[in-house]
């Protein structure tokens, strides 16, 4: 699904039902965190207006998540708590540094390694997405809201890889994500193994 070279356990959705308050307090801490990222990029690169308009609207949505996310918690009278460290998250983007910036398409730029693994990040969020509305089912209250932000964050995946494409070119884009993507795969992986908590990340 979008790029992604592993699926999630089947698994993760069971710990997931098993404790929906702290997926919900999860998930409003990772949609804050992806409009923060958002606009950190956006300062980054103000020499491109284009990018910076583009990345301002990303991170508004994603504002407009957060506070859909933090409505359904104050209805549950669940605490929003403070933000952990996104492991996966940091792990990706560390090791993903590291990659030479030739590939076999040319010479990637940083940008595109950020957009991409932005892009990825919501790919990994879209799928759980999608695992969480079929298991929770039509008669659920929260079906339609995970329904809809599985729409959205397809859509934001398809953003960031065209803000990458525009940041260089198709081969050298198509190129980076299949080694983005093997490194987020590994990383998916071993935090499945090691964890049986559900997040909506890693």
């Amino acid at each position: 699904m979008l790029g992604l070279l592993a699926a999630t356990d089947a698994r993760w959705a069971d710990a997931a039902l098993a404790d929906l308050d702290a997926v919900l307090r999860d998930h409003a801490h990772c949609e804050m965190k992806a409009a923060s990222h958002a606009l950190s990029l956006a300062v980054r690169h103000t020499g491109d207006v284009a990018l910076v308009r583009r990345l301002v609207a990303l991170a508004q949505e994603e504002l407009e998540h957060f506070d859909r996310v933090l409505a359904l918690l104050a209805a549950r009278g669940i605490p929003l708590g403070t933000p952990p460290v996104d492991a996966y998250a940091a792990d990706l983007r560390e090791r993903v540094a590291k990659l030479p910036r030739a590939c076999e398409a040319g010479v990637v730029p940083p940008i595109v390694d950020r957009l991409l693994v932005c892009a990825l990040i919501e790919a990994r969020s879209c799928e759980r997405f999608k695992l969480l509305y079929e298991r929770l089912g039509e008669g659920d209250e929260l079906f339609a809201f995970y329904k809809q932000l599985f729409a959205a964050e397809a859509r934001h995946f398809g953003e960031l890889r065209e803000l990458a494409v525009s940041a260089s070119s198709e081969p050298v884009v198509e190129s980076r994500l299949r080694a983005v993507a093997e490194i987020e795969a590994a990383i998916v992986g071993a935090r499945a193994a090691a964890s049986d908590r559900a997040t909506i990340h890693g």
